[in-house]
């Protein structure tokens, strides 16, 4: 059995501790919150009568016998615990994104590469039937030529309202961007590979407070994509992928479902399954750790997704290449126009 601890009790946290109590593989040692309470109620709930309780990560890491710990606090405390577990000689889970700007994800990358453990970002594309399908689909030519990938999102309000966390409203650390276009950047990185360009105009719900209001481009090995964001509207949410083709477009809607021809004459419904993406992390974290590998998210790649979300902010309008410090390039400056 892996003896995990999890580190940040929220809602996530809660998720990772019900795929933790029914999974054969681990068993939950040790929960963490600055809530005792809600450290407590996570173990109740989805520990044993062995859990230990904290409010304080660098007790949790120094448990005997502890093998891993997930990481599931706001976006800026990750480089504390992930670093403070890697010191200690366990295996890191973190929540996405990696970090909340690339700089620090390409410090937890050093961090990892200087130990033995295994580590993984928790983005859950990788393991959605439906997306899996999406990826096999392109790469079989099933769409023909791909001519656009389209990101759409729509939050009628932010945070929603089961998120009732504040630094979720906070330009430093929360914003839709890194919560929710995190997965679909990284579902564009899985589909094309790195995107190298990104220009974008971004609106702020206010000082210091997250995006409402993104229109933007990208390029990702020569396709052109779209990010196209709204909050606080009427209207429905709505996230998703599009990658149309010159002979037919897919579509995954509601997180899951993959659809061929959306909106058109003919339009088919490929996959409607939800499948455990939480179990299916799990599992592949568990052959890593026996040594027999694993099918994992790595820090980097996750860090070349945060480093397209820092473009994003960064651009005003200009091209900008991500991870190259944000550096800035217009049509005629030698530079490819988006």
């Amino acid at each position: 059995m892996i003896q995990i601890g999890i580190v940040g009790c929220g809602v996530i946290g809660n998720r990772l501790g019900a795929a933790i109590e029914e999974h054969d593989r681990y068993e939950l040692a040790a929960a963490c919150d600055l809530d005792a309470d809600r450290a407590a109620s996570l173990a109740a709930d989805h520990g044993t009568d062995r859990t230990a309780t904290t409010t304080d990560h660098t007790s949790l890491v120094e448990i005997d016998g502890l093998d891993a710990v997930y990481v599931g606090v706001p976006p800026l405390a990750h480089r504390e615990v992930v670093a403070d577990a890697l010191a200690a000689g366990k295996h890191v889970i973190c929540e996405k994104p990696i970090a909340a700007d690339a700089e620090t994800g390409r410090e937890l990358v050093a961090l990892a590469a200087e130990t033995d453990r295994v580590t993984a970002v928790n983005l859950p594309l990788r393991y959605t039937p439906g997306f899996v399908r999406l990826r096999e689909a392109v790469t079989a030519g099933e769409v023909g030529d791909p001519r656009r990938v389209e990101l759409r999102f729509r939050f009628p309000q932010w945070p929603r309202e089961w998120q009732d966390v504040a630094w979720l409203e906070s330009r430093e650390q929360g914003g839709p961007l890194r919560e929710v276009g995190t997965h679909f950047l990284f579902g564009v990185q899985e589909l094309f590979g790195p995107i190298e360009s990104v220009s974008a105009d971004v609106g702020y719900s206010g000082p210091e407070a997250y995006e409402d209001d993104v229109v933007g481009t990208f390029r990702a090995d020569g396709v052109r994509g779209t990010i196209d964001l709204l909050c606080d509207h009427e209207g429905e949410e709505e996230n998703s992928v599009t990658v149309v083709g010159d002979e037919a477009s897919l579509s995954l809607t509601e997180w899951h479902r993959l659809v061929r021809n959306r909106g058109r004459e003919g339009e088919e419904t490929l996959v409607d399954e939800r499948g455990d993406t939480v179990r299916a992390l799990l599992t592949e974290f568990a052959g890593a750790v026996d040594g027999e590998g694993g099918d994992l998210v790595s820090f980097a790649e996750a860090t070349r997704v945060q480093a397209v979300l820092d473009a994003v902010h960064a651009s005003e309008g200009d091209r900008v290449r991500p991870g190259d410090g944000g550096d800035r390039s217009r049509p005629g400056d030698g530079g490819d126009a988006t």
